[in-house]
């Protein structure tokens, strides 16, 4: 291997010295090296699993991959089964228990993981037998049980509310519903719906269906002897029954009749997430493979390709706009170009990044791109040899894709082979500005206008709407008549009475509300203390205090252990209009605070009241009808940076004849949210003048 990037290195000097001695002279390109890559020795049991066994003793460890090759699954209504296949698988075998398991893998210093249809393990190598036994023992003897099913389940539907209003989890799962419809395996997606359709049957019966044999192949790699590894994998693999999975047929999917701006309203997003994609007919097999990886490379593959020049570097829209291209020999796959940026822009960055695709499509590539893209796939193909796991990956290649014998070892010929020519008829071919989806996600009172107006040569770009399960819908009406009479005191009166009456709230001197949660395994619980003039705010996890606020008279700081550190004189002032047993209280008697319309909150109308600020920017809903508060929403501004959260109020509960939210769904960080329920409403108990210290 040191010979061979020594071979490289000295082509690359050569090129380079020679055009030191004649810049107006292009050098003679000289023959690429040879690849000499080690061939897996194979052999195949009886009941179908095919096994490659590559040695390499210049370390003591040993790598097991299993890959069960099958075609793409349809799971249906019971969307999530493959999910809890997964983690379930690894959990022991049937003679070993979970706990037991882990604590011996770990005394090994090893690793055993399980995918649905796949396993892997990497131990020292003397350990490899025994580590081989116990994978296989977990792949054919899975310890399936309830309280783990239970476990998972809770797991998955907990992390489905956490990604409810993440834009990117809800533009991931649009973009692909849209590109392949929902009853294709590579568009289904699961909710909690099909989640709670799954049982433990089902997900033993998914494992006697689809991790079978047939199509599984067995790659081991490392400081191994083959025939012991054939006498381990004999052995332990044997018992493995010969099965074939269930084969079936889905829809075929197609592209878009034109290209359009598909539009998912995400009323808390403070960006927008955009996805320009198309499907394209694309095996690793195909002649064109390489030119057609290539540039995709060039036309926005890394950072230095023409989107993040053109989106980052010379708008400045965002920090990153990339494309990827991807290959599937049981169907379509996808182009996809994507980014996400301030809502402000969002309608010039769908065209600019359609601009890019169609520049690439009608335009030959320079030949300093060219020469780059070559350069960085020869870098990354050389480093890449220098990892054992290499080997084994592109001999499954050639065993799963098709691949000719020496399709790696002629790898280097091939890249430098690709022309500028053969860029532009990949890009005529695999990408589209004719028949693309144009993906959107964000807050449509703040983008739509200016989406509905985007022209592309010369024609206006349709827009479609769509809710985040990627069901068609009508246009958001953000223009919605207010009822009449609507004001301020009226819709703060109406909540006053939702949730037990004017008379009954001003009787409220002090008010304790503790929520609980869970989030990445952790409990969180909020604790929050109110009266007319003082405020505290603190987060605990697993019963630990993490911080909080705390405000009193003109004082609001942030509060960690015994740091107290004041908030900035202008978000203090903000953030003080909102104090009071409720809020509303100060909301009322504020002349800033205006009726801004109305706006769909979780499929009900709700009336907006603004309260404006200088940092802090507060808006409230309350719901048309009952009159309920059910969601709060801040956007903060400091130093050129723009921050938006939402809390949304549920399920309302009556303690002692006030209503109270018991559901509250916050944000948790950038990409999350938690859900936390009430445990506690305390009125007119257990707050006294040491909780605001």
């Amino acid at each position: 291997m040191k010979k061979l990037y020594f071979t490289i290195i000295l082509a690359l000097l050569a090129i380079s010295v020679q055009a030191q001695i004649d810049r107006s002279k292009m050098p003679e390109p000289g023959p690429s090296p040879e690849i000499n890559l080690e061939e897996p020795q194979r052999f195949e049991l009886k009941n179908g699993l095919k096994v490659l066994v590559v040695e390499n003793h210049k370390l003591p460890r040993v790598s097991i991959q299993l890959t069960i090759d099958n075609p793409p699954i349809l799971e249906g209504d019971k969307a999530g089964v493959s999910s809890f296949t997964a983690s379930l698988l690894g959990n022991g075998s049937i003679s070993i228990p979970k706990d037991d398991f882990n604590e011996e893998v770990d005394f090994l210093g090893a690793s055993v993981s399980f995918g649905s249809q796949s396993a892997f393990a990497s131990s020292l190598s003397k350990y490899f037998p025994r580590i081989m036994e116990l994978m296989a023992d977990a792949a054919l003897n899975p310890n399936f049980t309830q309280e783990e099913f239970d476990k998972e389940k809770d797991k998955i539907i907990t992390n489905l509310k956490s990604n409810e209003k993440n834009a990117a989890a809800i533009a991931g799962r649009v973009n692909r519903a849209l590109a392949f419809g929902t009853d294709h395996p590579d568009g289904e997606f699961i909710t909690e719906e099909t989640v709670n359709n799954v049982t433990l049957a089902d997900v033993k019966q998914f494992y006697t269906d689809y991790f079978v044999p047939a199509n599984a192949y067995l790659v081991v790699i490392g400081d191994v002897n083959f025939d012991e590894v054939k006498a381990l994998v004999t052995k332990s693999f044997t018992p493995w029954t010969k099965a074939t999975p269930p084969s079936f047929s889905f829809s075929n999917p197609a592209n878009a009749q034109y290209t359009q701006i598909n539009f998912v309203d995400l009323p808390n997003a403070v960006q927008s997430e955009i996805t320009v994609q198309n499907l394209v007919n694309l095996q690793m097999k195909d002649e064109d493979y390489l030119a057609a990886r290539m540039t995709n490379f060039v036309l926005g593959g890394a950072s230095v390709s023409r989107l993040e020049q053109k989106i980052r570097e010379e708008k400045a829209f965002t920090y990153s706009a990339r494309s990827s291209l991807s290959d599937n020999k049981y169907g379509p796959s996808t182009f996809r170009a994507s980014t996400k940026v301030r809502n402000a822009v969002t309608d010039s960055a769908v065209v600019e990044v359609l601009k890019e695709i169609d520049k690439i499509i009608k335009e030959p590539i320079s030949d300093d791109e060219l020469n780059n893209a070559k350069a960085a796939y020869v870098g990354s193909f050389v480093l890449a040899l220098e990892r054992p796991s290499t080997i084994s990956r592109y001999a499954l290649n050639i065993e799963t894709e098709g691949l000719p014998k020496d399709y790696y070892k002629t790898y280097l010929q091939r890249i430098d082979a690709i022309t500028k020519e053969d860029i532009q008829v990949a890009a005529q071919k695999y990408f589209s500005t004719k028949n693309a989806r144009v993906v959107v996600v964000g807050k449509g009172s703040d983008v739509l206008e200016n989406l509905e107006k985007v022209t592309f040569n010369g024609k206006t770009v349709p827009v479609n709407y769509f809710d985040k399960y990627a069901a068609k819908t009508e246009k958001p009406n953000y223009d919605a008549a207010l009822p009449e009479g609507v004001s301020v005191q009226s819709v703060i009166d109406k909540y006053f009475e939702a949730i037990g009456g004017k008379a009954e709230v001003d009787k409220i001197q002090s008010l304790k509300l503790v929520y609980e949660g869970t989030a990445m395994g952790a409990t969180i619980k909020v604790e929050e203390k109110r009266t007319a003039d003082k405020f505290a705010q603190i987060s605990y996890m697993n019963n630990a205090a993490m911080g909080g606020v705390i405000a009193k008279g003109d004082e609001l700081y942030m509060k960690q252990g015994g740091n107290k550190v004041p908030l900035p004189p202008d978000m203090q002032e903000d953030l003080m209009k909102a104090l009071g047993v409720f809020a509303e209280q100060l909301i009322a008697a504020n002349p800033e605070a205006k009726v801004a319309g109305t706006e769909m909150v979780d499929g009900k109308e709700a009336i907006k009241i603004e309260v404006p600020g200088t940092v802090v920017q507060a808006t409230y809903f309350y719901d048309v009808e009952t009159g309920l508060k059910v969601k709060e929403a801040t956007v903060t501004s400091m130093n050129g940076q723009t921050q938006s959260q939402d809390v949304l109020l549920k399920e309302y509960t009556e303690v002692d004849g006030i209503k109270f939210p018991s559901i509250r769904i916050s944000p948790l960080g950038p990409q999350m949210t938690i859900e936390t329920k009430l445990l506690e409403a305390l009125i007119n108990k257990e707050v006294t003048d040491a909780d605001f210290e």
